[in-house]
């Protein structure tokens, strides 16, 4: 079960515990870019100590889920050895983010009657209602990527699952140890991935010779990086990790992830149609895009890009708007939009989330803002590199914080939502 391979896990940590062991590496396997972090715990803090990034091929990796193993190994290695010579330290613990649109990520509420409503409710009772949770959600998700992938037999497995809000009689307890009633009202967060997609990351690790601690649904991650240790925080915000191959979305409410959704578009489909439009290569499309506003590059060439840019737009927007819709459970959705990865370094994109109709048929109060996170927000993390230094790096530094979480915990014995996370944690 979860909570078995759970306390295996921090078993074989708490016996094998050596130097070295409180170093972490946050392995980001983008379609773009690898970005590999070293860092190091130090009680509630991290400390990243080592940046590498190396670029991946077009045939490395698909839709956010990786095509070639060795092509990604090797760039792996470089981006690794890059950080590595900068710390003057070698990790042995390694957490990867997992994307694309077959990682499937929602809040489930299971309503459980408890059949002695007058018997406080404890540790264990809590234990099989989370577990009851896990198995229905991991059975809708197995039948919902069966049904898009055509194949009955997919297995699937959980990659990472948070508590959100417990309710018992309605009532809203942030412990709910000791309460009595009759109904229990439990929200956790759920994401699968197929095991194909796992199986491929787990291969990638053992090449590096690194120990796979956790593997993490990127928008997971992001959200974990804004919400650090903070138990109780009241964290409220959309949340858009906008990758060569895919955009993550995530939704964060009062501090518990309501769900997330991915599609697959990314940087390389703007790419794509500035090189189909203008009948010009991959690579030479790829300049165009990342230096539109260059004093040098001629109007009627600019123009020609930005109606490209504005055509993949277009689909973008309809992508964002369909992802949130989904989130049908919500009555409002947060007024914010907070976006990383490097797609989201393009200003169009930007501008055209800030200025555009398309979130009027979704239930926002306003129209909603918008904003990249900057590393200086990631909470209980900080970079004494200073590479590490714009929206592209934000996703690894979740990956840093999942790692803490799997890691470490925290030492805050009286928040039983932070106890029984350390328990959903793999």
């Amino acid at each position: 079960m979860v909570l078995d391979t759970f306390k295996q896990t921090l078993s074989k940590f708490a016996t094998k515990s050596k130097p070295g062991d409180d170093v972490i590496v946050g392995l980001d396997i983008g379609t773009e870019y690898v970005k590999a972090l070293i860092a190091r715990v130090k009680g509630d803090a991290i400390e990243i100590m080592g940046v590498g990034r190396m670029h991946q091929e077009l045939a490395d990796m698909h839709s956010g889920a990786i095509a070639d193993i060795a092509g990604v190994v090797k760039n792996c290695e470089a981006a690794l050895a890059e950080a590595e010579t900068e710390a003057g330290v070698r990790g042995k613990h390694v957490v990867i983010g997992i994307a694309g649109e077959l990682v499937k990520g929602v809040t489930h509420t299971i309503r459980y009657r408890r059949p002695q409503p007058d018997r406080p409710l404890d540790e264990s009772e809590m234990e099989f209602i989370i577990e009851k949770v896990q198995t229905r959600a991991a059975a809708k998700a197995q039948k919902q990527i069966a049904l898009e992938t055509g194949n009955d037999d997919v297995e699937v497995k959980l990659v990472n699952s948070a508590l959100v809000s417990i309710h018992i009689d309605g009532y809203k307890v942030s412990n709910p140890i000791g309460f009595q009633g009759k109904d229990v009202a439990v929200q956790i967060y759920t994401a699968f991935a197929p095991m194909v997609h796992i199986g491929a990351l787990e291969r990638v690790a053992d090449e590096l010779a690194l120990e796979l601690i956790a593997v993490a649904a990127e928008p997971f991650a992001v959200s974990r990086s804004v919400l650090g240790t903070d138990a109780n925080s009241s964290f409220t915000a959309i949340l858009a990790d906008v990758g060569g191959g895919t955009t993550d979305i995530a939704v964060v409410n009062d501090g518990g992830v309501e769900g997330t959704k991915m599609f697959g578009i990314g940087g390389r489909s703007f790419t794509n149609t500035i090189a189909g439009d203008m009948n010009i290569s991959y690579d030479q499309a790829e300049k165009l895009k990342v230096n539109i506003d260059n004093e040098h590059v001629k109007e009627s060439v600019k123009k020609d890009v930005e109606q490209a840019i504005d055509k993949t737009l277009e689909v973008w927007l309809a992508g964002v708007e369909l992802a949130l819709g989904e989130f049908d459970s919500i009555d409002h959705l947060p007024n914010r939009i907070l976006l990383c990865g490097g797609g989201a370094s393009l200003e169009q994109l930007v501008k055209a989330l800030e200025t555009r109709q398309w979130y009027k048929e979704l239930p926002f109060t306003k129209r909603p803002s918008v904003q990249r996170i900057r590393p200086s927000e990631v909470a209980g993390i900080t970079d004494m590199t200073a590479k590490a230094s714009d929206h592209t790096y934000i996703t690894a530094m979740g990956l840093l914080r999942v790692g803490y979480d799997t890691m470490i915990g925290t030492s805050n014995a009286d928040s039983l939502k932070e106890k029984l996370n350390r328990m959903l944690r793999i």
